[in-house]
């Protein structure tokens, strides 16, 4: 029985999927159309039988998914995540906050001036915006749209 679940099934008109935008939803056919719709973020997709694949159709990204017979894969040139990027991502938050934070010990502000606090404040402030940065680049790599997943939670409220 167990492999009657292990069993991959190709892209069809006729069956339900889970949505790859909000992960909420269902995406279902539309009537008449190669194309299918989510229940949950109200996104339209156009369908490619031959490739197994979706496309977003109402949306400015051209995102797209490839159905692997079991889930949706982004459809985007593999990057391998090895060590050596993961520890350039990790230099590039620590090394300018560590920089920031050192020149704040070794030459710190007269306690009790107007902006004693910003040494402190940019020190936190280096940290967060340089993990945002390495927080998009990820975002970007896995296609995940941030704005239509937060638009379809706050629709749906």
């Amino acid at each position: 029985m167990s492999s009657y679940k292990n069993i991959k099934k190709n892209l069809s008109i006729e069956e339900v999927y889970t949505c790859p935008v909000c992960y909420h939803g269902q995406i279902s056919a539309i009537t008449l159309m190669d194309a299918f719709s989510c229940n949950f973020c109200n996104h339209i997709f156009t369908a490619d039988m031959a490739r197994q694949s979706l496309k977003i159709a109402d949306s400015s990204p051209a995102l797209s998914w490839k159905w692997n017979g079991k889930k949706w894969k982004a459809d985007h040139p593999q990057v391998e995540w090895n060590w050596a990027i993961q520890l350039l991502a990790v230099g590039f938050i620590l090394l300018p906050t560590t920089l920031i934070g050192l020149s704040a010990y070794f030459f710190p502000p007269i306690p009790g001036t107007p902006l004693c606090w910003l040494p402190i404040f940019w020190t936190g402030l280096t940290f967060l915006s340089h993990l945002a940065i390495i927080v998009n680049i990820v975002i970007d790599y896995y296609q995940f749209p941030v704005k239509l997943y937060l638009k379809a939670l706050v629709r749906n409220l």
